[in-house]
């Protein structure tokens, strides 16, 4: 923007003069509003002007400034107003002729448009005439497409048919691999005939030549003596012709190898049109597809007298197809994976290798039996889904089969076995009932069993430290077998579901061992209370165990991941964070309420302990410490003849729970003994009476050398754990002058905290000196005065 100018300057002092306030001769401030124009003159020529006569003679030039610029400003005015009408004018003009070009556009528009449209009307006949001729042409051209694919159909049909005359198998099995490479061709073309004429072609020539080499390669097979139904004693390689029928086997494989494309077509277009299939692959189907290839064709063959034999004997009415007798066909099968097992890996391996496939010989004869025993496992399992024991002892069947599949077999564990048709719903909402029922009627018969809350290692002591009773470790053996049932299934969520039914099974095995913990709460002492006891501290202690395992550490991120709410119950947002980040643990509720009940129980053992006890010591509390004579008048120091029973007591307390309770419960169980046994000499002893220089030394004989060592068989240094008896025998045991000078010590350090708030040193530094820690100032004075040889 431009400079102001001085009549600018000189308006926005005027302005300025109005805005100021202005206060009247009263004080009180006056509006702008109501003042008047000669206020406003005035103001600003005292301010600009002054009072000074002399000053007077810039009033001219001051009125000369005014006057130029009043003619600048209305010059400006002028121009500005002259200059609006032309561009006005210009715009107008240019909006015309906007309208006019615009205009003439139109009518152009108007006349092409209409050329156009009789263009196309007159080119309408043409148009026509030509779609017709190129519709003809089209139809010609689809027609003639079709006639060269039905030819050329026709002629590897007789293509086929001329290599089969002159046994030229593989130019025959191209011819055969071309046709299934048309018909994948094929496979979204509208020629429902055409497709059906060339697979009936393919099934024909295919059926044709399969069968042919089936029939070669099953007279090969049987001159190398297979199926192998027992273990083989001999040498596989036969003594005579060997080299030509180990030549014979491998063209065969071979050439089954390359009728494989087409027999894979073939066996899908049948399993999607619900055809029947080979039996060896009929039970692919109970497999997820993605995991289910189809098998290796020569494996197929060699399949069948076994798929024979497998049908034959657990099919129908034979004595051998029984229900109760599941492992009868499983080891069957597995014999039959080991006895072939040599002959897959010397004769077929090397040929398979040969050949460029990666595909192991003895996995695909896996695969083909293991297909016979899932068919043989469905069927079984839906028809005893109503009897709880004969399912029980299939499951533990398959779960065994399962695992020597694995092991002995080498069988991957990326492939299916049999352990997924136990996820069907109905099998496995089977499985888990007959679990828990199986477990509860478990637990009532341990828990009543004669040896119940013995253990079985009692006389071996190397193998007794938790002491377990038998009920609780038969019942952990329990939770630890369905464990190793679940372990090997391939879905998290099922696992997820025996873990929270083992959760519901130590739930109730915690509320039976309570309801069993009241009625022999009457005598905590008891044998069976303490084995109760054991119990608790045995499944606390397994179960901490498990929340390290890597097992339980997997499900517990899976029941995070899936959301489980079975598992996870009501927990907050922290909780399952904790749980994600592993810092808790699955089992961290029943571990609580476990731990709430072994604390219960401690504390009522403790507690009755303290009560038989605390009878045997009322003489030694009552004892005259007061009268009792100087260590010097006294040849020998004894055992006061009045803290015998409640020596005898601890000892024998002591002797019998360290023989009844666990190696940790026995820790805890003296040591809190140690606690309120010191709480109650320092209370009921040594606060409660005054004690002469022989009572003093009395008592610290008799604590040092008589109760402290019996803690001593457990502990280094028992004496930690009787603070309060300690230090009040130390404070008592002082000789005359330093117990006065601590006194004196202590009651200044009092005052003058009292007095001023700070004490230099502290009164603490002189009791640490003595050994005094756990004792504080305050009752180091209360002990001062019960000693009968100070002054008062």
């Amino acid at each position: 923007m431009a400079t102001l100018t001085a009549a600018e300057r000189t308006t926005g002092k005027l302005t300025d003069a109005f805005s100021t306030p202005v206060y009247n001769q009263d004080g009180k401030s006056v509006s702008p509003d109501s003042r008047t124009l000669q206020d406003v003159v005035v103001d600003f020529l005292e301010k600009d002007v002054g009072g000074d006569l002399k000053s007077l003679k810039n009033v001219g030039n001051l009125l000369k400034k005014l006057m130029e610029e009043n003619s600048v400003l209305e010059d400006q005015v002028l121009s500005v107003s002259s200059s609006v009408p032309p561009k006005v004018s210009a715009a107008l003009s240019a909006a015309e002729e906007a309208r006019c070009s615009l205009e003439n556009l139109q009518k152009r528009e108007r006349l092409i448009s209409n050329t156009l449209h009789q263009h196309l009307q007159g080119a309408q006949p043409w148009m026509d005439n030509l779609s017709q001729t190129l519709n003809h042409v089209d139809t010609i051209e689809r027609h003639m497409k079709y006639l060269r694919c039905l030819q050329h159909i026709e002629e590897l049909s007789a293509a086929v048919q001329q290599c089969l005359m002159t046994s030229s198998v593989w130019e025959a099995i191209r011819a055969v691999d071309a046709m299934a490479a048309l018909d994948a061709g094929l496979n979204q073309s509208q020629c429902s005939h055409l497709q059906d004429f060339l697979r009936e072609t393919l099934h024909f020539w295919h059926k044709i030549i399969k069968d042919r080499l089936t029939i070669d390669f099953e007279k090969v097979l049987t001159q190398l003596h297979w199926p192998i139904l027992s273990p083989p004693t001999q040498s596989l390689t036969p003594t005579t012709n060997g080299q030509e029928i180990n030549s014979q086997l491998e063209l065969l494989v071979t050439q089954l190898l390359a009728l494989q494309t087409s027999d894979d077509l073939l066996s899908t277009r049948a399993l999607t049109s619900g055809q029947g299939v080979p039996s060896t692959q009929s039970a692919l189907s109970t497999t997820p597809p993605s995991q289910a290839p189809p098998l290796c064709l020569p494996i197929q063959i060699m399949l069948q007298p076994l798929s024979k034999r497998f049908r034959y004997h657990f099919y129908g009415n034979r004595q051998t197809n029984s229900l109760s007798k599941p492992e009868w066909y499983l080891t069957q099968v597995l014999m039959w994976m080991g006895n072939s097992a040599t002959f897959m890996e010397e004769k077929i391996q090397p040929i398979l290798d040969r050949a460029g496939t990666a595909i192991s010989a003895r996995v695909e004869l896996c695969r083909g039996l293991l297909s016979l025993v899932q068919d043989k496992v469905a069927i079984d399992a839906s028809r005893l889904l109503y009897d709880d024991v004969l399912f029980c002892h299939l499951v533990e069947e398959v779960l065994q089969f399962e695992k020597e599949l694995r092991s002995n077999q080498s069988y991957p564990a990326v492939l299916p076995g049999l352990l997924h048709l136990l996820l069907e719903d109905t099998v496995l909402q089977k499985w888990l009932t007959v679990e828990r029922k199986m477990a509860v009627e478990k637990m009532d018969a341990m828990l009543s069993a004669e040896g119940a809350w013995s253990s079985q290692y009692k006389d071996i002591s190397d193998m007794d430290e938790l002491k377990a009773p038998d009920c609780a470790e038969t019942f952990m053996t329990l939770l630890q077998v369905i464990t190793e049932r679940y372990r090997g299934l391939p879905c998290p969520s099922a696992q997820l579901k025996f873990l929270g039914l083992q959760r519901e099974l130590v739930d109730d095995f915690r509320i039976r061992l309570t309801q069993v913990m009241k009625e022999e709460s009457r005598c905590p002492l008891g044998a069976r209370y303490c084995a109760i006891l054991n119990a608790v501290n045995y499944i606390s202690t397994i179960l901490g165990d498990w929340g390290d395992n890597v097992f339980f550490l997997q499900l517990q991120q899976a029941a995070v991941s899936l959301g489980e709410e079975a598992i996870l119950g009501d927990l907050g947002v922290m909780e399952v964070g904790r749980l994600a980040s592993l810092e808790g643990s699955l089992f961290e509720g029943l571990l609580a309420l476990l731990d709430r009940l072994k604390g219960d129980m401690m504390g009522r053992l403790l507690e009755w302990t303290m009560r038989e006890i605390t009878e045997k010591t009322k003489p030694y509390c009552q004892d005259r410490w007061l009268s009792l004579p100087s260590q010097q008048d006294q040849s020998t120091m004894t055992l006061s003849s009045s803290a015998c029973p409640m020596m005898l007591c601890v000892r024998d307390r002591l002797l019998n729970l360290n023989q009844v309770l666990s190696l940790s419960l026995f820790q805890l169980a003296w040591q809190g003994l140690a606690e309120r046994l010191d709480n109650f000499l320092y209370q009921d002893v040594i606060l409660c009476n005054h004690f002469s220089d022989g009572g003093a030394a009395q008592l610290q004989f008799d604590m040092t050398r008589n109760l402290f060592p019996l803690f001593g068989h457990y502990c280094k240094r028992p004496e930690n754990f009787f603070k309060h008896v300690k230090e009040a025998c130390i404070i008592l045991c002082l000789n005359v002058g330093s117990a006065i000078l601590l006194r004196d010590l202590l009651k200044d350090s009092e005052e003058t905290r009292d007095v001023a708030g700070i004490q230099d040193p502290p009164p603490e530094s002189a009791l640490n000196e003595l050994g005094v820690y756990c004792l504080a100032p305050c009752d180091v004075l209360i002990l001062l005065k019960l000693r009968a040889s100070l002054p008062q």
